[in-house]
Parts: C-alpha cells; sequence; structure tokens
C-alpha cells in the first residue's frame, strides 16, 4: 500500500475550481459519458475511492460484500460496475447515498433494480420522492422511480458492522443540504464527507434545499471531531484529504463568514459588498464568486 503522503494531491488549480463551480450544477446532457473513464483509487484496508464524472464514490469490499457511496450518473453504471468487479466478484449489497443530489443519485434506479439496498438520510429519500429545484442553477431533479429510492433511512446516526469495519453514517447537521450523511468506516479510519467538503474551491450551498453556510461550518467541525490525523478523507469531489485540509477549509469559511458579517454591520450594500473582495485569497473575483458571495450575503442580511 503505498503511504498517503503519495497518493494525496493538492488541492485543484482555480482555474479547475472554477469550472467545476460553474458545472456542478449543469444539464446531464452537457456529458458525454462515453468518454468519461472510471478511475480506482486504493485508500486503506478493503476501501478505494472511484473517480468519474460526479461526485467521488467510496468502495467497501470484503467478506460480508460490497458496499458504495454514492454512485454518480446512471450512463455511468456499467463502467462503474466494471471497475468494482475488478475488485471483486461480490456485487454491490448497499449504496449510501451522500445526500440527493443527481451527480451523486442519479444512478440508484440501476443498482436498486440490480438489488442493492439505497441508504439515505430521511430528507434525502424525501427530496428523491418529489420535483426538486436546485439553488442558484434552477436546474430540476425529477423525482426518481421507486427503485431509486432509498429504502434504509436514518435521521442523526445508524451504524453497519460490514466488512470487519463498524460503520458510523451520520448526520453532522445541515450545510449542503437539509439531508447530508457522511461514512466513516472506523477501524479502516477512513470517511466519506459527501459534499459537506470538496476540494474545488468555494462549495455549492444548496440553500434552497435546507443548506446554509453557517450549517456547512458547524457540520465541519463535527466532522473534524469525529476524526483524527490518521484519517483518510474521500471528499465529495477532487482528491484524497487530510483532517487538516478539512480544518483549512473550514477555516477559509469561517474567514469569509467573518467579512461579510463585518460588511453588514458597516451597512455596505451588496456593490460594495462584492468591491471589497470578501473571498481574496480563496477565489478568483469573476461571475461565479460573486454569485457566490451574493447567495451568502443574503444569508446574513435576510430580515
Amino acid at each position: 500500500m503505498r503511504p498517503i503522503t503519495t497518493i494525496l494531491a493538492r488541492s485543484m488549480s482555480t482555474v479547475t475550481a472554477i469550472l467545476l463551480l460553474a458545472i456542478l450544477p449543469a444539464a446531464v446532457s452537457a456529458q458525454d459519458f462515453d468518454a468519461v473513464q472510471i478511475t480506482t483509487i486504493p485508500v486503506r484496508a478493503g476501501i478505494y475511492m472511484l473517480q468519474g464524472s460526479g461526485g467521488n464514490i467510496g468502495v467497501s469490499i470484503g467478506d460480508d460484500g460490497t458496499m458504495i457511496v454514492d454512485d454518480q450518473f446512471a450512463p455511468l453504471t456499467g463502467k462503474i460496475t466494471t471497475a468494482i468487479t475488478s475488485l471483486t466478484d461480490k456485487p454491490v449489497t448497499f449504496v449510501v447515498n451522500s445526500h440527493f443530489h443527481y451527480d451523486h443519485t442519479d444512478g440508484n434506479t440501476n443498482f436498486g433494480r440490480a438489488g442493492a439496498y439505497i441508504v439515505a438520510h430521511d430528507n434525502a429519500r424525501k427530496r428523491m420522492e418529489s420535483t426538486q429545484v436546485l439553488s442558484g442553477s434552477g436546474r430540476v431533479q425529477e423525482a426518481y422511480a421507486a427503485p431509486g429510492l432509498p429504502k434504509i433511512t436514518f435521521f442523526d446516526a445508524m451504524r453497519f458492522y460490514f466488512n470487519g469495519n463498524a460503520v458510523d453514517i451520520v448526520n453532522t447537521g445541515r450545510g449542503h443540504t437539509d439531508g447530508d450523511a457522511q461514512v466513516y468506516w472506523r477501524e479502516a479510519n477512513v470517511i466519506h464527507t459527501g459534499d459537506m467538503f470538496v476540494r474545488y474551491g468555494l462549495p455549492f450551498i444548496d440553500r434552497d434545499n435546507g443548506g446554509t453556510a453557517d450549517g456547512m461550518i458547524e457540520a465541519t467541525m463535527n466532522l473534524a471531531s469525529l476524526i483524527n490525523d490518521d484519517t483518510i478523507i474521500i471528499p465529495g469531489h477532487g482528491a484524497l484529504a487530510t483532517r487538516q485540509d478539512l480544518l483549512d477549509y473550514r477555516n477559509m469559511l469561517v474567514e469569509i463568514r467573518g467579512r461579510l458579517v463585518r460588511a453588514k454591520v458597516q451597512g455596505m450594500t451588496l456593490e460594495q459588498l462584492l468591491a471589497s473582495e470578501p473571498a481574496d485569497g480563496y477565489a478568483e473575483p469573476n461571475d461565479n464568486t460573486n454569485e457566490w458571495l451574493r447567495q451568502a450575503y443574503a444569508e446574513y442580511t435576510a430580515p
């Protein structure tokens, strides 16, 4: 097994971060799924990360079967299954959804029809049961058919004993949405954070579906208290990370929040706020950054 220092990568470049922030809510039809390749990255003790298009997939293999966290886009299910069968001959028994967003759950129906049990926070299931509109982009996510809906849900936490791990599936609070789940393989000391922690710059916060910047700050602190310096983090998007990366991410959000709150106290208009570049040092001043700041500022200036 390679040491973590050789498999961890630095955060994506600013240009890539901006592009990811821009395309995260983009239409699925704009993608060429035939061109997508699934990359398998060993993490630790029967745990792997798959990357393709959409959120990172966590994979646990062992005597009990196969568990995955998130399943990306439906057209990629065949490629994802092929990548998994190169690791184990056991089919996927459980799919844990880190939240309801399509780039993490669009493969649910395929895996559900193949016999996997889908697990998610109860609020995530409720959102998958009906049509949703994502913040900012206005992208419509249609309700899933019955095979794609979670059959097992939780509210605060639940535990699996699976493949030699006590697997804690926890909700550390509202942040990215109102139904986020993080998956912690305790013996392996690996956690999948979903989009509560990402590595593409300013995070997408789905405010119309229960997400808040304050909630994400609190949730990331809760996550940091759950793990330790030896934990390997599978983020929702981007390279494998450490607890320090998570803390740096939280500190970024805290710093930007402080600048927004000071702007509110000083009575700044939105235009004055944007001119002051409150994300300086963390994101380039451009339309995507400004839109993120507009939504965040509204969170603190709402009556």
